[in-house]
């Protein structure tokens, strides 16, 4: 696939795209429900079912007018697959010779197949592309694996621990996401060849830079390719004079070329796209489907409002699914894909509360310091999802948002500490056993007007955290 436009004789530095990543939570809105979400999701016409013989026969009898609710099979009937969703880390070469590969996480159901398959394309976080960590983005792939698809996550040329190196291409937003879309080529390629995967059913999806590379992807897409789905799309160059009108003029050349649905998921409170340049791109992209001597590739936008404190952060928080998968579903659905659950996978489960203290409570939280009260109080200040750690030697941690806040929290603590780290609360609950059953004095509000707030921090994967 001729996806590569070669540059020579410029480079501009300090250029620069952003991951969906969570920044420490706003502290303007309440944390809690994210109340200006307002997803516009395609509805689906109710299935019907008939049959004339067995209805007229019924017609006269008892039976004829009884109003019996379809039977809903719980999902403890589904065959279950391992939390871990199968996860393989392997190396999928770039090329015929296998000098660069890259590496790549694939999650996927129990036995033998064929699944279909969708290809999740990660963004990119400022800095060196080889310090991001590997594409994990388990909460969009458990809701596909749920649904029987086989989920293959790429980290492109220079990310990671791929070979290859990230060619920034100038201020060439086209060419850059074309070079992208090369490995996404690459990537399809190979694993069409799996004898687990269906390659007459494939979705390719992206996040940030990922959606660029996806939308790019779409000007060459294999014929199996039947979906594209674009969460947050774009490239940011604020070293690039006019980067706006580049970025526009991209969606534009893509949507030429363009002969795949396409879905767009964009939020209000984006951090890196304003809402009238998501317009711009759109419109760019639509627009430029002219051309009389083949059908207009249909795409859709959705806005799907505000989501907490970002919404580039959505597809990679656990709690961000509710909103997009309804809308992701009636797409699908409309493409000819399946959509239903087949299996159950099992997600993070918090642990119960044990009335230790009221969540509120920053004098009850044990062995830490000034600074761990002051990390406490802005934990109360996140948004569920949120997690906090304490260990017996003072260190703590705090993380929110992700796929598994609690996990990152009890990590992230133990990197400080030489003894384990345990969960003192999870959202709105304090879940500390203090191996009895004695209870903490309730003191010390979190309102407290000294209450810190510069211990935020980010682990470039969508994770808010803080620690000591």
């Amino acid at each position: 696939m001729a996806f590569r436009k070669l540059l020579t004789g410029w480079v501009v530095a300090g250029t620069a795209c952003v991951l969906s990543v969570a920044h420490a939570a706003s502290l303007s809105e309440p944390a809690g429900a994210n109340a200006n979400a307002k997803p516009q999701v395609a509805a689906n016409a109710p299935a019907t079912h008939s049959s004339s013989a067995s209805q007229s026969n019924l017609a006269g009898g008892p039976l004829g007018s009884a109003n019996v609710p379809r039977i809903a099979l719980d999902d403890a009937y589904l065959p279950v697959v391992r939390a871990d969703m199968n996860e393989q880390v392997i190396r999928v070469p770039v090329d015929a010779a296998g000098d660069v590969t890259l590496e790549t996480t694939v999650y996927r159901p129990d036995g033998h197949g064929p699944f279909p398959m969708v290809i999740f394309n990660h963004g990119k976080i400022p800095g060196d592309p080889r310090l991001q960590a590997r594409s994990d983005p388990l909460s969009f792939a458990r809701e596909f694996v749920r649904r029987g698809y086989v989920v293959v996550a790429p980290n492109r040329q220079g990310f990671a621990d791929s070979g290859g190196s990230y060619q920034q291409d100038g201020c060439d937003v086209a060419s850059n996401g074309l070079g992208q879309a090369a490995d996404v080529a690459a990537t399809i390629a190979y694993m069409s060849k799996q004898s687990y995967v269906d390659a007459s059913q494939i979705i390719v999806a992206g996040t940030s830079h990922g959606g660029l590379a996806t939308m790019a992807y779409g000007t060459e897409a294999a014929n199996g390719v039947r979906a594209l789905i674009n969460f947050s799309g774009g490239l940011r160059q604020d070293a690039c004079t006019g980067w706006q009108n580049n970025l526009t003029q991209a969606f534009g050349d893509y949507g030429a070329k363009a002969h795949v649905a396409s879905l767009w998921l964009y939020g209000d409170n984006d951090s890196v796209w304003s809402p009238d340049l998501v317009t711009k791109m759109f419109a760019a992209y639509r627009d430029a489907q002219t051309d009389e001597n083949r059908p207009a590739a249909m795409a859709k936008l959705v806005d799907f409002g505000a989501y907490k404190n970002d919404a580039h952060r959505l597809v990679g928080d656990r709690d961000g699914v509710k909103i997009w998968w309804p809308t992701v579903e009636a797409f699908l659905a409309n493409r000819g894909l399946p959509t239903a659950v087949q299996y159950r996978v099992a997600t993070p489960a918090a642990p119960h509360g044990t009335g230790y203290a009221a969540i509120d409570s920053v004098g009850a939280v044990p062995f830490v310091d000034q600074a761990g009260r002051d990390g406490y109080r802005n934990f109360l200040k996140q948004y569920p999802s949120r997690a906090f750690a304490v260990s017996d030697s003072g260190a703590w941690s705090w993380a929110e948002g992700g796929d598994n806040p609690m996990a990152v929290a009890i990590s992230n603590c133990e990197k400080h500490s030489s003894d384990p780290c345990r969960l003192y609360a999870v959202n709105n609950s304090v879940v500390w056993n203090n191996g009895g059953t004695q209870t903490a004095q309730n003191g010390d509000s979190g309102d407290d007007a000294h209450a810190t707030a510069d211990n935020d921090n980010t682990d470039g994967s969508g994770h808010a955290l803080a620690s000591r």
